[in-house]
């Protein structure tokens, strides 16, 4: 009898619920939600927020890959209802929007305008890489712009929910740089 074949990937992965939660990504247990953060922290500990940086040992961590992050206007709501208006004031802070006012906070940039033309803005400057932090919908707009993807996975199925890329059928390849799997 021939074994039970495994999908080799996913039909569509989502980046939080219908209603843009992320609450309920497992941290597992103590150990596990410890060597988890280890691993971020070691990684990209740009990506942790400004408020939990100094809990993490990270308060004076210098930026590995990214100087910017740029937010669509969902993620940037869930990120004020658990941290400050600024949440990575250490880095370069961008929010695509047509809703939220010019200048929420004195170190977050809102730019209602043509998406494609800040990021390639962004990438002409110097520094570091961009990171884009959240939203199917400006992932999918970006599309032709991402030039790194970093997939990190939970165990858990969410079902319905904000797609990692809402945009239309547009297969675009990416070169496997790193894989680990446990």
């Amino acid at each position: 009898m021939r074994a039970a074949r495994r999908p080799s990937f996913l039909r569509a992965i989502r980046v939080a619920g219908p209603a843009g939660e992320a609450d309920f990504f497992p941290p597992g247990d103590e150990g596990q939600a410890a060597a988890y953060a280890a691993w971020i922290n070691a990684r990209f500990p740009e990506t942790v927020p400004t408020a939990l940086r100094a809990a993490h040992g990270l308060a004076d961590a210098a930026s590995r890959r990214f100087d910017t992050v740029l937010m669509g206007a969902g993620t940037y709501r869930t990120v004020l209802d658990a941290s400050p208006a600024s949440p990575h004031a250490h880095l370069r802070q961008y929010v695509l929007s047509r809703t939220l006012p010019p200048e929420p906070e004195a170190d977050v940039t809102v730019a209602g305008g043509d998406a494609l033309a800040l990021v390639r803005d962004l990438k002409r400057r110097d520094g570091q890489n961009v990171w884009l932090c959240g939203g199917g919908r400006l992932a999918g707009a970006l599309l032709t712009e991402i030039d790194e993807l970093i997939l990190k996975s939970y165990p858990v199925v969410a079902g319905s929910g904000v797609p990692l890329f809402d945009a239309t059928f547009t297969p675009t390849p990416f070169a496997v740089t790193w894989y680990a799997r446990r």
